[in-house]
């Protein structure tokens, strides 16, 4: 058996900020840092926009401002990131008004996919040339208490069993499920009755043309409905897989974009959500999701559905024949989806707020009703379980940490980076 002061479960940045907090101490402990993926997985792998702004990415349940600004200045001062210039926005944000809307200003960088690769190459380098381990490829199976008469916990993976004195659970949304199991198996309370159902947009740059001004223009309308995550310059629509505990995949739209050393594609693309919260029953906002992605695969032929707005208008279906030529103007840049009609597969209620959204951000930003514009459905961020803690640290059980996205202490690469440092510092305060 192998053993270790600390083991982090999970290489985004969360882990990857508990780590760092960690080597901050006088006597830095023997740190593994383990992930299922043969890389280090998070969301420094996936555009790597980054927010430098209050409350964005911030659960309020979890924070307030006077605890998460010192945080958010200690990430910015070791992240050292450009942060883009915006103009016009005042021009946006009064139209936006006049339409019981508004335009959040923030902060933010980017590095694009690639950008961020070589970041993480650079911090994973560090963390190794300062003694830190790493277990790559290496899925957890199980996590049980030390024996009696020890403290601590030993985390089993396919490989090996790892006893350590503290363990910390840094699942991003990908590890959602997987941190269910472990609290389920522990006892700790939890619930899960939030998640966002939506749309990807993607139309050319010029029917979106705030992204000149304004990178990633986070827009809020009525009915609980937001922008989020907006990509330009060299910008493409991905398609992401999900498993549930028993296995099972369901599929999920995303968007990335390289950073400016890459030729740009002049398309743009962002996400439309709307927040659902299941109250009455209470119940899974996982199981819906899941629910509502194997549904849109049943439709797509086991791949995400894509609708011009021109056919949606219309009512009809979008067909593959009709994707080109004439006011349809550019291809899709995800070829696995299906043309196909979002009517059938999206609930209505939730169709009907993001039609209206759309109508209002074609207001703001005129030129995105374009026929040409693409949907693509499901767009799916399962917002987070919401754990039961001990302490402001993040303690769930003695010396059992959850940070990150996944375990409803951020929604975004500096938050999960901010819950690390401080789940860190409850760590070395009871070490």
């Amino acid at each position: 058996m192998d053993h270790y002061d600390v083991v982090i479960i999970g290489t985004g940045p969360a882990g990857l900020g508990a780590a760092f907090g960690l080597l901050e101490g006088a006597k830095p402990p023997s740190i593994l840092l383990l992930d299922r993926h043969s890389y280090s997985s998070g969301g420094l792998r996936n555009d790597c926009k980054m927010n430098f702004s209050w409350p964005i990415g911030f659960p309020v349940g979890v924070w307030d401002e006077a605890t998460a600004l010192p945080y958010l200045r200690r990430v910015e001062a070791f992240l050292k990131p450009d942060i883009l210039e915006k103009r016009n926005v005042s021009v946006y944000a009064k139209r936006a008004e006049r339409l019981n809307s508004s335009l959040i200003e923030i902060r933010q960088a980017h590095l694009g996919t690639d950008g961020g690769l070589e970041l993480i190459k650079r911090l994973m380098a560090e963390l190794s040339g300062r003694g830190v381990d790493f277990g790559l490829d290496e899925q957890v199976l199980k996590i049980e208490a030390a024996p009696k008469g020890n403290r601590g916990w030993i985390a089993t993976s396919a490989k090996r069993e790892i006893a350590c004195r503290d363990l910390v659970i840094a699942p991003g949304r990908g590890g959602f499920a997987f941190l269910q199991e472990v609290m389920s198996a522990l006892g700790i309370a939890y619930t899960d009755n939030v998640v966002d159902i939506g749309i990807r947009v993607e139309a050319r740059e010029e029917r979106y043309a705030i992204v000149k001004d304004y990178y990633d223009p986070k827009f809020l309308f009525p009915l609980k409905t937001r922008t989020f995550c907006t990509n330009s310059r060299a910008a493409h629509v991905v398609q992401e897989k999900y498993e549930d505990g028993d296995g099972k995949p369901w599929y999920s739209v995303n968007g990335h974009a390289w950073s400016e050393s890459r030729p740009a594609n002049g398309l743009a693309n962002f996400a439309l959500l709307r927040t659902i919260t299941l109250t009455q029953p209470l119940a899974s906002g996982q199981a819906y999701a899941r629910m509502l992605g194997a549904q849109a695969s049943l439709l797509g032929g086991g791949a995400p559905i894509v609708q011009r707005v021109g056919d949606f208008r219309l009512g009809k279906r979008s067909k593959a024949a009709g994707l080109n030529g004439d006011l349809y103007d550019f291809e899709p840049t995800l070829k696995s989806a299906t043309p196909g009609d979002l009517a059938l597969a999206c609930p209505g209620k939730i169709l009907e707020a993001l039609w209206k959204a759309m109508k209002t951000l074609d207001t703001i930003v005129p030129g995105i009703l374009h026929p040409s514009t693409l949907m693509y459905y499901p767009e799916i961020k399962l917002y987070a379980n919401r754990p039961s803690f001990m302490d402001g640290n993040f303690q769930a059980l003695p010396r059992l940490w959850l940070i990150g996205d996944g375990a409803g202490t951020s929604r975004g690469i500096t938050a999960a980076w901010a819950s690390g440092l401080r789940a860190a510092e409850g760590i070395r305060s009871s070490t």
